[in-house]
């Protein structure tokens, strides 16, 4: 039963992050975001970063503060990521721990419950901010559009935790982030 607390996200948002507004942020009382990067912001194998992505987060930049927090190692990658978004970014934060994300709300110095820990996977990204207290927002995965997308790890993680009794429909909330542990 706790598995399923952890696993279910406080938004499912049924699209990519860019159908993440300013709007929908208040209407939760959200007042910094942590974003995924991989899959969430940049298809895996990419380095560049779309010009509907850096439109996004100049826009919303200008309304919460932003952070990076991926679970890949590779600096030079996810340094760039950032360099282009203008944005701060964290490497190798193995999530579903919690240490990373607890680095990023610090500097943001916000209340972890406003900030809203936002990525394209359950068992790292929603189990991560879940865990530290955030509100977790699902997202569909960013694809390479020349390239059918498999996503066979996040489609078993998906079929999990329906099976745990997760509701993932678009739309779907809940508005209070588990307590912690």
């Amino acid at each position: 039963m706790a598995l399923k607390i952890h696993l279910q996200p406080n938004l499912v948002l049924g699209g990519p992050v860019i159908d993440l507004t300013p709007e929908i942020l208040q209407k939760y009382h959200l007042k910094g975001l942590v974003l995924d990067v991989d899959e969430t912001l940049v298809p895996l194998r990419k380095r560049e970063v779309s010009p509907e992505v850096i439109e996004w987060v100049t826009q919303l930049r200008d309304t919460v503060p932003l952070w990076l927090v991926s679970n890949n190692l590779s600096e030079n990658r996810i340094g760039r990521i950032a360099q282009a978004l203008d944005l701060p970014y964290i490497t190798g934060a193995r999530k579903p721990s919690r240490r990373k994300l607890r680095q990023a709300v610090a500097e943001m110095n916000l209340p972890v419950e406003r900030v809203a820990m936002v990525g394209d996977r359950l068992f790292t990204d929603v189990l991560a901010g879940n865990r530290l207290g955030m509100f977790s927002i699902l997202v569909e995965p960013m694809v390479d559009p020349l390239k059918v997308p498999s996503h066979a790890l996040r489609n078993m993680e998906v079929l999990v935790s329906e099976l745990l009794g997760v509701t993932l429909a678009h739309g779907n909330h809940r508005l209070h982030p588990p307590h912690r542990r």
